[in-house]
């Protein structure tokens, strides 16, 4: 009887252990079918959802805090077609609120989730919240309608939105040249041009994360958050940079010119006060943009646009010759009237001789034939390699998306003739941007040390703020050498009564009309006129830009650009608290101190 027993419990354990083997043996292989892997993932599926969350784009603000770019609340509009009960239904409401084809999200609705479909369909991804508005008034009045025995009362169950941020820009047109504009299609489609939204497009954009959401709120243990984009401040304030741009559009209506540009800068630490370009976009509206600029108009004159400068340039070429020495300021020269250079003759712009002047006179007068000897004083050799210590051979590197520049052509490349190094020496034959010549001309303001520019004053990352510190990118020529340019050309307005003064206030600065290049030679019927200054001429706060492109009035910088300079000075020392010079030369003399002067 016990051996019975025993042989029976004996076959018992022998048949489990073989069932229990065949069965493992079996789920391991149902688990590798395929269709058993779309069954298995469908459950987890329908347990939560992994979505890849965006975070907000980071925002951009003046110097003083004020908003210039920022996000708008709008949602994003979908199906969770695990949901859905009422196809027809919620196609109708979808459709009708959001404009929407009934045909194609009734299509969505009706769709069975997984083996292949998805399980949620974005229809909107920008709707506004009047949108929203609407559909919570259909949800409602659908929620606490009446029905009789035998009707089904209507749902909008599996139609979801979700907040969402739009960039969005509160000022409007004002300093759009410098922010550029952010397009998108959707949330995981969209780019920064030009300006701040293209420079600093990644930075701006964050980090997207991956995050699984349970649809059972109660195995939810914690809800991730991710942080924001870099938010920027800039450089500049809006109240200086909304008169640049009146002052702007002032001058191109009064000049009849075609278009303009004018930087404010400050040299000492390479900040853009302001920077102002003809035409400008609502960034809010950027998809006009091919319509504003069509091919090849530039965004943003002031670092794509290439032009001949005149004689602005002489500032350079003096500065070049007074730093190595070939001339000092008192340094004379008979002026005939015309000079010769590579076989071709170089004549004034008044085709006259100014007989015995100095070097101040030269400047003053703008004498070609005077700012040509100083390059063949120099010699190729040395004159370029100013010119590339000042930086016309590259980019600037300012922190903006779209800068460009015109390669500068050197003795030995194929493209250079004697006559450029006398061409070159008053602003001819040499193409470069704004954004160089104020970069450059900034160093004779600042003692000889050339500040990089920039627009960006800090950086806000995960809740600490990083300031930009000013980066000095060379040293062109001497501080001595800049003292004495600079008080040349404060001699130069003064004894000109230039147009371009502002009682109380010393100044240096230069005017430029510069010819401008047609298939058929130089044409000075239609010119290019500038004008740069800074001051206060002892401790500079400031330098101007200006261009102003084939004014109808004048071809003469001195009576379009120069103008422009003092009126605009006029208003920027009131907004920069700039006292005039007896009242901020009196205080320091007194051994008093004025914030914002030292």
């Amino acid at each position: 009887m016990k051996t019975t027993n025993w042989n029976r419990f004996f076959v018992i354990c022998v048949v489990a252990s073989v069932v229990a083997a065949a069965a493992g043996i079996q789920l391991i292989r149902i688990q590798n079918i395929e269709g058993a892997k779309q069954i298995l993932e469908d459950s987890e599926a329908y347990q939560g959802i992994n979505r890849m969350i965006y975070p907000e784009r980071g925002s951009i603000y003046d110097s003083e805090g004020r908003l210039l770019a920022g996000n708008e609340v709008v949602y994003e509009v979908g199906l969770d077609l695990r949901a859905i009960q009422q196809p027809e239904t919620v196609a109708a409401a979808a459709s009708s609120v959001l404009g929407l084809d009934y045909a194609t999200v009734l299509g969505y609705s009706q769709m069975t989730p997984g083996n292949g479909n998805p399980y949620f369909v974005v229809l909107d991804g920008f709707a506004s919240k009047d949108k929203i508005d609407q559909l919570e008034v259909i949800k409602d009045d659908y929620a606490s309608r009446s029905v009789k025995r035998g009707e089904v009362r209507p749902n909008l169950e599996g139609l979801v939105w979700t907040a969402n941020n739009k960039r969005s820009y509160p000022e409007g047109t004002l300093a759009s040249n410098i922010l550029g504009f952010y397009s998108f299609r959707d949330r995981t489609d969209g780019i920064g041009y030009f300006g701040i939204e293209e420079a600093y497009d990644d930075l701006m954009a964050g980090e997207p994360k991956l995050i699984y959401s349970a649809i059972d709120p109660n195995l939810l243990t914690s809800v991730e958050e991710v942080p924001p984009g870099v938010t920027v401040q800039l450089t500049f304030n809006r109240e200086i940079q909304a008169m640049t741009e009146r002052k702007l559009d002032e001058a191109l209506k009064w000049s009849g010119a075609d278009n303009g540009t004018i930087v404010v800068y400050d040299p000492e630490t390479g900040e853009i006060v302001a920077m102002a370009t003809a035409p400008r976009l609502d960034p809010n509206e950027y998809w006009n943009y091919s319509e504003i600029f069509p091919n090849p108009k530039p965004y943003n004159s002031a670092i794509s646009s290439t032009y001949e400068p005149g004689s602005v340039f002489k500032v350079i070429t003096m500065a070049a010759a007074l730093d190595a020495g070939v001339v000092t300021a008192d340094t004379t020269f008979n002026d005939t009237g015309s000079i010769t250079v590579g076989g071709a003759t170089i004549y004034n712009w008044n085709m006259g001789g100014w007989g015995e002047v100095d070097m101040t006179g030269c400047m003053q007068h703008s004498l070609n034939v005077c700012l040509a000897w100083l390059g063949t004083e120099l010699g190729p050799d040395r004159f370029y390699s100013y010119l590339k210590s000042f930086g016309f051979d590259r980019n600037t590197g300012i922190d903006l998306g779209g800068e460009n520049h015109w390669p500068l052509k050197l003795p030995g490349d194929g493209l250079w003739y004697e006559v450029d190094l006398a061409t070159n020496s008053f602003g001819q034959g040499i193409s470069v941007t704004p954004i160089q010549m104020v970069t450059a001309i900034g160093a004779v303001a600042n003692e000889g040390k050339m500040m990089a520019p920039h627009v960006v004053k800090a950086m806000v990352i995960d809740g600490k703020q990083y300031n930009v510190d000013p980066v000095v990118v060379g040293t062109p020529i001497s501080a001595e050498t800049a003292r004495t340019l600079t008080q040349m050309l404060v001699d130069s307005l003064e004894n000109e009564a230039s147009s371009a003064l502002v009682e109380g206030y010393s100044l240096a600065g230069k005017t430029g009309t510069g010819e401008i290049a047609t298939p058929l030679g130089y044409t000075n019927s239609a010119t290019n006129t500038s004008f740069v200054g800074w001051g206060p001429a002892e401790d500079p706060k400031f330098l101007v830009y200006i261009w102003l492109e084939k004014p109808e009035i004048s071809i003469w910088g001195s009576e379009v650009a120069a103008p422009v300079f003092s009126d605009l000075v006029e208003d920027l020392v009131v907004l920069m608290n700039i006292p005039p010079d007896n009242v901020r030369l009196s205080l320091r003399y007194d051994g008093r101190n004025i914030a914002g002067l030292e």
